[in-house]
């Protein structure tokens, strides 16, 4: 007799197994480029041939396809066949990549599991090889066991998440090409979040650079240049001032259980090679926006290039700073400006649709399986959520690694936790198979 999906447990050999395999794999799956380019292939051959067993070529219920759109760096598509047409269920968002390692900052060895009590270390446990080793896992079952599903579940292992300078060769190729389109027949878990919790909402990011110019000259001068230290300090506090205007606390942050609203803040100086008794022609401050999902953050662009146009214009009006501080010098040809740039397009945030069975379902199984359901929100950014969302997916967020340890030295994650997701996870499945 098949046992219901909601029994299934975690084999942790085979879990651990696997896990052992892509950690040991995680030198080549460095992503910084151009110095660390990652073969993400290194770590889908052995996904691979876990799953090969199962696939419909060795007389199994499997269909599994490698999609590569760059040598060596191929997304991972999986699906148990459910027996109603247009039905689906989907976790993507787990990668094949990490972020780089230093094995002298590290107590252990970056690059191989370290197994600890309950402690998984290693990178990528966390993020996000533990939830593709979760996820295999969990395929196999369904195709050892082959219960009868309406709803076929798929899943995408995915390719440079961790660093788009090498784009198109990831989830957002494999949505232009088509071969996603049939997700959008059911709700998409997007697995590469921590702590058990969904996460219901995202923030955007945009780094940024103003540069104000003005005029090198001794400092005992001040009278005859425009100091561009000065001008950048006031032009960033008015660009600040109206950017907290123009984007104030949303109503839809409280609902969604932001801690903060939208900021614009410095956390750079571009260094100024020159001397204490030089008055410096050129200073950059540099830092970032981070917005909430609730504002556009191309709009939010175009209006902080109308800020700064407009403190251009009315130069004379900044505040200056005593009697011999000034951003306009017409007498010795010194018409101070500033200017913003952007280090690429940032990415916008996003808010999920909490109103979906999606997000019912996880959010039930969640409360079931922890015995609470505490969503929360981040102005953390997650690369590509929003564009799937804008391409019509029913995006929902969640994820089992340890929040603490993403990107950072002596990353691990809870054995425990993974034991709890496979239950979180058929929960949802046998809820929404109840509802849809």
């Amino acid at each position: 007799m098949t046992k219901a999906v909601t029994s299934y447990e975690l084999n942790e050999k085979r879990f651990l197994d696997l896990l052992t395999l892509l950690i040991g794999e995680t030198k080549t799956l460095q992503n910084r480029p151009p110095q660390l380019v990652p073969v993400e292939d290194n770590a889908g051959r052995h996904v691979l041939k876990a799953l090969e067993p199962y696939t419909k070529e060795k007389g199994g219920v499997l269909k599994v396809e490698r999609v590569a759109f760059a040598e060596g760096r191929g997304n991972i598509l999986i699906e148990y066949p459910g027996t109603v047409e247009n039905k689906t269920i989907s976790f993507v968002g787990s990668h094949l990549d990490v972020v780089p390692a230093d094995p002298t900052k590290w107590d252990r060895d970056p690059f191989k599991l370290v197994i600890e009590g309950d402690k998984l270390y290693g990178r990528g446990t966390t993020d996000c090889l533990g939830h593709v080793a979760l996820l295999t896992d969990l395929f196999i079952q369904l195709a050892t066991e082959k219960p009868a599903l309406k709803h076929s579940i798929c899943a995408v292992f995915i390719v440079s998440e961790e660093n788009d300078d090498i784009p198109n060769i990831g989830v957002d190729e494999l949505d232009r090409a088509g071969k996603i389109n049939h997700l959008k027949n059911g709700p998409v878990y997007w697995v590469d979040s921590a702590d058990m919790q969904p996460t219901i909402g995202t923030g955007g990011a945009q780094t940024w650079n103003l540069t104000a110019y003005g005029k090198n000259m001794h400092s005992a001068m001040p009278n005859r240049t425009v100091n561009s230290l000065e001008l950048v300090n006031e032009a960033l506090a008015e660009v600040q001032a109206r950017f907290y205007k123009a984007f104030p606390a949303h109503p839809d942050e409280k609902k969604y259980n932001y801690d903060i609203s939208s900021t614009m803040k410095p956390t750079l100086w571009k260094p100024i090679v020159g001397s204490f008794n030089t008055i410096p022609g050129e200073a950059t401050i540099q830092g970032d926006i981070r917005l909430t999902p609730f504002y556009d953050m191309a709009k939010c662009r175009e209006a902080i290039e109308g800020f700064v146009k407009d403190i251009n214009e009315h130069i004379t009006d900044l505040r200056s700073r005593g009697p011999f501080s000034k951003y306009s010098v017409p007498e010795e040809g010194v018409v101070g400006h500033v200017k913003i740039t952007w280090n690429s397009l940032g990415d916008s945030g996003l808010a999920c649709d909490i109103d979906s069975n999606g997000y019912k379902a996880l959010g039930q199984a969640t409360k079931e399986v922890l015995g609470e359901l505490k969503p929360v929100s981040t102005c953390g950014t997650l690369p590509l959520v929003r564009e799937l969302k804008d391409s019509g997916f029913d995006i929902q967020i969640t994820g089992f690694g340890k929040e603490e340890t993403y990107h950072a030295d002596n990353e691990y994650a809870s054995l425990n936790d993974f034991k709890k997701a496979v239950k979180i996870l058929t929960r949802t499945i046998e809820l929404l198979e109840n509802t849809l």
